[in-house]
């Protein structure tokens, strides 16, 4: 059976860094479920690209997941938190259990850093981005992995966190597989 992963998609999300990571993770054959967190399953990017949801996100609350996604963008990563009711069950559950919790961008900061989650972790977040949870010190590195949760700091990081989500699921060798069908390189 494929691995779960759950993309938290509100509107204003940053293009390259939700379907970049969605790509590579559906390419490793991962079950990747897209969910608006809007009234439409219709989600509008930070540059004006529509995407159409697999799921409201009140349809997959309480499904266990093997990771959980929160692309950046702004105001993607504000929308994100404003659907706290939502999302922040997902989240906590999912931390709680171990499971991996990702976010890249302002996400990091905006939402690992509101709840709490980046306490004792290291963490890398867009520049700027750290004024909305400054208790923490971020590192400047693209991808950072400590435990569970795993962060991206930037779109230009899109593709090696997706691969390292993908080595982190299912294989190093799964993931050098996928990098090298994308003709990736570093």
């Amino acid at each position: 059976m494929s691995k779960s992963v759950l993309v938290l998609l509100a509107d204003g999300f940053e293009d390259t860094e939700a379907l970049c990571v969605v790509d590579v993770l559906r390419r490793a054959k991962l079950d990747v479920v897209i969910a608006s967190l809007s009234d439409s399953l219709e989600v509008i990017s930070s540059h004006s690209v529509k995407i159409i949801a697999d799921a409201f996100i009140k349809d997959v609350k309480g499904r266990d997941w093997d990771c959980v996604f929160s692309p950046g963008g702004m105001p993607g990563a504000l929308n994100i938190t404003k659907s706290w009711d939502a999302v922040e069950e997902i989240i906590r559950a999912a931390n709680r259990e171990g499971t991996i919790v990702s976010a890249i961008c302002a996400s990091p900061a905006v939402v690992l850093g509101s709840l709490g989650l980046l306490d004792g972790k290291k963490a890398t977040c867009y520049p700027g981005c750290e004024e909305y949870a400054p208790q923490y010190s971020y590192v400047n590195d693209g991808v950072v992995v400590d435990g569970n949760i795993i962060t991206g700091k930037s779109a230009g990081y899109a593709f090696d966190l997706g691969l390292t989500l993908i080595e982190k699921l299912v294989s190093k060798e799964e993931s050098i597989k996928i990098k090298n069908q994308i003709y990736y390189k570093e």
